[in-house]
């Protein structure tokens, strides 16, 4: 599928009748769902044209909240280890809602990252979050890792 992305070269195999793809950031196999092409090319998006360090970049990080596990699609890092950006990845044919939002400032409440980016591969949105004003202010681009 096309998204709203430069297309970038990807290992991609079928194993049992399912289709795999390897992620270069976990280096192992996973299942090739709609999600994860959203999720794959969005890293790769980050590392390469926003000039995030691939080493600073985690995938499906997991995060316990109130005795709940869940998972971030991807986090971003700071060179000292701090998490800077998380990123909510949807399939291409769901509708970025409230909803949407909601997860990712849910996430924000144990990470407490000052930029939110919320993608389906065709529409991105990133904002920056105030943590004293406790607003979100959405930016007319996602930033480079540089001016972070």
């Amino acid at each position: 599928m096309i998204l709203n992305l430069p297309q970038y070269s990807f290992r991609i195999h079928e194993k049992a009748g399912k289709k795999l793809i390897f992620d270069g950031f976990r280096r192992r196999w996973v299942a090739l769902t709609p999600e994860e092409w959203v999720r794959q090319n969005f890293a790769r998006y980050l590392t390469e044209e926003k000039h995030f360090p691939a080493s600073l970049v985690a995938i499906e990080r997991s995060l316990r909240m109130n005795q709940r596990d869940f998972r971030t699609d991807i986090v971003l890092f700071s060179k000292s280890g701090n998490p800077l950006v998380v990123v909510e990845c949807k399939a291409p044919e769901v509708k970025i809602s409230q909803q949407v939002f909601d997860q990712i400032a849910r996430y924000n409440l144990d990470l407490r990252v000052n930029y939110l980016i919320v993608t389906n591969g065709l529409i991105h949105y990133c904002c920056r979050f105030d943590q004293v004003q406790l607003t979100y202010t959405f930016l007319p681009e996602i930033p480079d890792y540089k001016e972070l």
